[in-house]
């Protein structure tokens, strides 16, 4: 039998799309060899429909001018254009389909672990996808006795401590987000004013 297709989907909010997020997809692509890696800015999360988020087209566009340049990454609209809340089980079937002959991987930080019993058939999601499970050194602490750790692949990672929650703070604060995102992503926010108010 021929070797599958290996594929990496990477879903967030991406309000914004940061280094780390970029450090994680190259580091696991290159550790499990994968073809490409799909970034998947999601359009309403069902965990984060209290917080405002950006415009779905601000996030999009961002997250493709920060894949830009890497021959690996591309960028899905599959969860923007279908209605409602975009559950990760819900595009992973639909992903499937379209990528029949690929085996899916399914790349993600370590605080998933702690809420993803309160999604949407998680049992369902490690039948769909390889679950891997990106760990900082240092910076990420969970418990491997945890149901879902055991099922899913640990990897360690490059320690990276940033987050778009502290991102959109110091744009609120005035402060530089020089470096903490790709120049074209600091660009774009500056240029539509984002995370002022």
């Amino acid at each position: 039998m021929r070797n599958r297709k290996k594929i990496g989907i990477l879903g967030g909010t991406f309000d914004p799309i940061h280094i780390g997020h970029l450090v994680l997809a190259e580091q696991v692509r290159e550790k499990f060899q994968l073809e490409r890696v799909i970034f998947i800015p999601s359009a309403s999360p069902p965990h984060k429909t209290e917080q405002e988020l950006s415009p779905a087209e601000d996030r999009f566009e961002m997250t493709q001018l920060a894949v830009k340049g890497n021959p690996y990454f591309f960028v899905s609209d599959i969860e923007l254009k279908r209605e409602g809340l975009s559950y990760t089980v819900e595009t992973l079937k639909e992903l499937k389909e379209l990528h029949r002959d690929s085996e899916i991987y399914f790349l993600t930080g370590s605080d998933v672990l702690d809420e993803i019993t309160t999604w949407k058939d998680p049992e369902e999601i490690y039948k769909l996808a390889k679950i891997v499970i990106a760990v900082r050194p240092g910076f990420d602490k969970f418990d491997p006795e945890n149901h879902f750790a055991k099922k899913s692949i640990i990897v360690e990672i490059t320690g990276m401590d940033i987050s778009s929650t502290q991102i959109r703070e110091k744009v609120r604060n005035g402060e530089s987000i020089k470096y903490l995102v790709p120049s074209k992503v600091e660009e774009y926010i500056r240029k539509r004013n984002l995370y002022k108010k």
